[in-house]
């Protein structure tokens, strides 16, 4: 029995695609320089017995298969190989339960991050992890990529929310792992395991997740300086004086620019880098006076306090535009997602202005600078084949960079096809055979979203 009628015995004909025009609109996510083979099959199951069926006839035939959320991953984890079966969970977007006593909710995978955050509000609940692409990114991606957000200076990362998954496994068996407990040590945690595998573990069909009160309104601040190095010292005396901002962002000079011409957001040219800090505590105005005179310590020339939740959207308008305005740059962007510990950062921010200069390109940095998570955006003609050459090649020197300071490649968007020759290099040998090792445990046919990671 061939593939496409053996799917059809345990799904709904409206589940399976087979025109290749539309299932080549499945073959990859929204990274750049990424490889993407052509489906044989995509499947769009509605219940967790479908996807057990679609495994257990991958794993009969020997076909891969690749998982897929919202598709606005930035590594091309979620690219399809040539032949596989694209397993798309956007069918599966149930909340299945809101409970303000035990503070979970209980989710499936193709739920919308946006649309989870604005159904615990109701309850009085705060699910923390926001990503740019909250709007779009589904919570089964989130979890496969372990994504991160602004809030993470404070509330922590995608990891931290997750109690407890059902997965379905590469042959088909179904695996709950975890927890709906506020505590739980029992046995190996499977289901950390599984948070950033980049579906190379197994299909997480049912998410267990940790809430948080709703915190009051935030108020911002911003703040410019006449140099990254003043600014980063700025976020370094900020953290080691104990705040804890909701939001610590720094942008540098080059998105500045890219959002002045933009948006005519009417920052001074002088300006070479933008700090916005948030605080969602009782009393934030005294939090942003208290910040706003390090800054001025530090060096900035003007420290602005929003009064309002109005002139805080305002404050930071213009880093919620920073991409976009990237984007006008040139023809096409490669978004990295280096992360150094926070007192490397002006030395992260001064070396990649050194690479751009090096090969001749426009990058911008923009930074989740309370955790050292940085974003540089080498803008680049895609028409140009040695443009293109000198931004794969700046990109790689940026990861070296990363490295070097004591950081990681990776510090939300995940490995995926982009980063996986430089996997190798942070986890060294002992730890790519240990991590294989695990692969190979839970994929022994290596069908689960292979040429990814490793």
């Amino acid at each position: 029995m061939d593939l496409i009628a053996r799917l059809s015995a345990g799904l709904p004909g409206e589940a399976i695609l087979t025109d290749p025009d539309v299932t080549g609109s499945y073959a990859n996510d929204m990274a750049s320089f990424c490889e993407a083979g052509t489906p044989a099959v995509v499947v769009l199951p509605r219940t967790v017995e479908q996807v057990q069926h679609i495994m257990r006839t991958a794993t009969e035939l020997r076909v891969p298969v690749v998982p897929q959320g919202a598709r606005t991953g930035l590594s091309g984890a979620a690219n399809a190989s040539d032949g596989c079966i694209v397993l798309s969970l956007v069918k599966m977007d149930r909340i299945i339960e809101i409970n303000p006593v035990d503070r979970i909710a209980v989710v499936e995978p193709g739920v919308i991050n946006a649309v989870l955050s604005r159904a615990v509000n109701e309850h009085g609940l705060y699910y923390p992890p926001d990503p740019s692409s909250w709007e779009q990114c589904s919570i089964g991606g989130n979890i496969g990529t372990a994504s991160g957000g602004l809030c993470c200076v404070k509330y922590g990362v995608t990891a931290e929310y997750v109690l407890g998954l059902d997965v379905v496994l590469a042959d088909g068996r179904l695996l709950t792992c975890g927890r709906r407990t506020a505590k739980g040590v029992a046995g190996y945690d499977l289901t950390r395991l599984f948070v950033g595998s980049e579906g190379s573990l197994g299909i997480v069909v049912r998410a267990v997740l940790a809430l948080k009160p709703e915190p009051p309104q935030q108020l911002a601040l911003a703040a410019e300086f006449p140099s990254t190095a003043a600014a980063c010292e700025a976020v370094c005396e900020i953290m080691a004086r104990g705040h804890a901002p909701s939001l610590l962002e720094l942008m540098d000079r080059t998105s500045i620019r890219a959002v002045n011409d933009m948006a005519q957001m009417g920052l001074p040219d002088s300006t070479e880098a933008l700090l916005l800090a948030a605080f969602d505590t009782p009393e934030p105005a005294a939090d942003l006076a208290a910040v706003g005179a390090l800054c001025t310590a530090a060096g900035a020339t003007e420290v602005v306090p929003a009064e309002t939740a109005a002139e805080s959207d305002l404050l930071l308008q213009a880093r919620r535009l920073t991409l976009t305005a990237l984007e006008r740059v040139k023809s096409a962007t490669m978004i990295d997602d280096v992360c150094v510990p926070r007192s490397r950062l002006a030395e992260m921010l001064d070396g990649t202005a050194a690479i751009a200069e090096k090969y001749d390109l426009t990058i911008g940095v923009c930074a989740h600078a309370g955790d050292g998570n940085t974003h540089p955006t080498v803008c680049f003609d895609a028409a140009d084949p040695d443009e293109s050459r000198r931004a794969r090649e700046s990109f790689d020197d940026i990861m070296a960079l990363g490295l070097q300071l004591g950081g990681t490649i990776t510090g939300e968007h995940g490995v995926g096809v982009l980063k996986k020759e430089w996997l190798a290099r942070e986890l060294g040998p002992v730890g790519v055979e240990l991590q294989r090792g695990i692969k190979e445990v839970f994929d022994p046919l290596g069908i689960l979203n292979p040429g990814k990671l490793f």
